[in-house]
This record gives C-alpha cells, structure tokens and sequence, in this order.
C-alpha cells in the first residue's frame, strides 16, 4: 500500500489528469535508463533479482547440491571472459558442423558427402543441443485436457525477427529489416575468414538474400 500511495501523485486533481494522479509520483521518482524503452517495477525488481542471483552465483559450490553446481559452472563459463576470447569463433564452427554446416561459409556444400543426411535429425539436434526451433516448434507441456499429465505440443516457432510486422511493413521497420540482411551478410563473412574460404562478397549477398526471402516466406 505505501508504495502505491507512493507511486500516486495526490496533489493532482483526479477529475482534471487522472493519469498525473495515479502515477505522477513514479513520474517524477524514476527515469527511463538510456538502455530500455520502458522501466517499470517488473524491470526493477528483475535488476535486484538479478544482483541477489549473482551473489549466489559467486558464492563456493562446496556441499551444493548437482542442480546448484551446474548453475554455477554455467555461470563461470561466461564470465570467462579471457577464455572466450581465446576460444574466438571455434565453438561457433563446432557448432556448425554438427548441424550440417553453413551453404553460404562453405566452400563445397553443394557435394553428396551425406547421402543419409536427414533434416528431421538436424531438427532435433537443434532443438535438444542448442534449444533452437527451426520450422517446427515442438515441446511437452501440461494437456489442457487434463492438467494431471504432460503431452506433446507442436507450434510454429518464432522467426528471426520480433514478429511479421517487420518483414512487411515500412518505416522503422523497413530500417530493421536492412540492418537485419546487412547483420546476417557480416556474420557470413566473418565465419567465411574464419574458415579460410576465398573471399566472394557478391556470392555471400546473394546467398543472403535468399535467406531472407525464405524467412520472409515463412512470416507470409
């Protein structure tokens, strides 16, 4: 209640900005961060939730439990900051490997070196070691039919983009969707360096450009 009463402007007159007077006093306490669009006590309380989390995290894992110990393993990895950068780009190739490689950072692709290649593998390794959802979104989750057991549910998975609004609509949006295609094109020519693959700007547009017109697909 007092932080409502708070969060309240009362010298306002209700009938006059009712808008001032029930938050007028959260108006003139808090500041929107240069960092977000939008600060609100949900965002407050996660940014403690995450300063509590992290003293948790920091703390010895002697006598934790398996679950804790793992959290904690995952947390350090990611803080090794002098370890990822001597890693470089080498778990991004590892990963691309075991998908099946990339078309547009691959020198010869377009061979018949899988001839049992299958996508519904490749989908479900995907999903279980990267927990991507390419074309197909699949999960268990409570039977709205009967809560007491678990099923399994098949969805459309999200697209590269926040939404279809992006891949249809102008303005901002349209300014979007070209740093999106320029993002995708550096990334492919960074991997491409990567891997000692000749250098073919043109090639690497086109190929990306492709990519988009699927995804733009999919959103339609």
């Amino acid at each position: 209640a007092a932080r409502i009463i708070q969060n309240m402007d009362p010298t306002a007159d209700p009938c006059k900005d009712f808008y001032q007077y029930a938050c007028g006093g959260w108006l003139n306490r808090h500041v929107i961060p240069e960092t977000s669009s939008r600060y609100s006590i949900f965002d407050i309380l996660r940014d403690e939730l995450e300063i509590i989390l992290k003293g948790v995290l920091e703390t010895s894992d002697q006598g934790d439990r398996e679950a804790f110990q793992k959290a904690k393993i995952l947390y350090k990895s990611c803080m090794n900051e002098s370890l990822i950068e001597q890693r470089d780009s080498l778990p991004l190739l590892e990963a691309l490997t075991v998908v099946g490689d990339w078309p547009v950072a691959s020198a010869d692709w377009n061979k018949t070196e899988e001839p049992n290649w299958s996508m519904e593998e490749k989908l479900s390794i995907m999903n279980s070691r990267f927990n991507k959802r390419v074309l197909i979104d699949m999960f268990v989750w409570n039977d709205d039919r009967d809560s007491s057991r678990h099923i399994i549910y098949i969805d459309q998975p999200s697209l590269g983009m926040p939404s279809r609004d992006y891949y249809f609509n102008g303005g901002n949006y349209q300014r979007v969707r070209e740093a999106y295609l320029q993002f995708m094109i550096t990334i492919a020519k960074m991997i491409r360096e990567d891997k000692n693959v000749s250098k073919d700007d043109s090639f690497v547009q086109e190929e990306m450009a492709k990519v988009m017109e699927l995804e733009t697909e999919i959103a339609n």
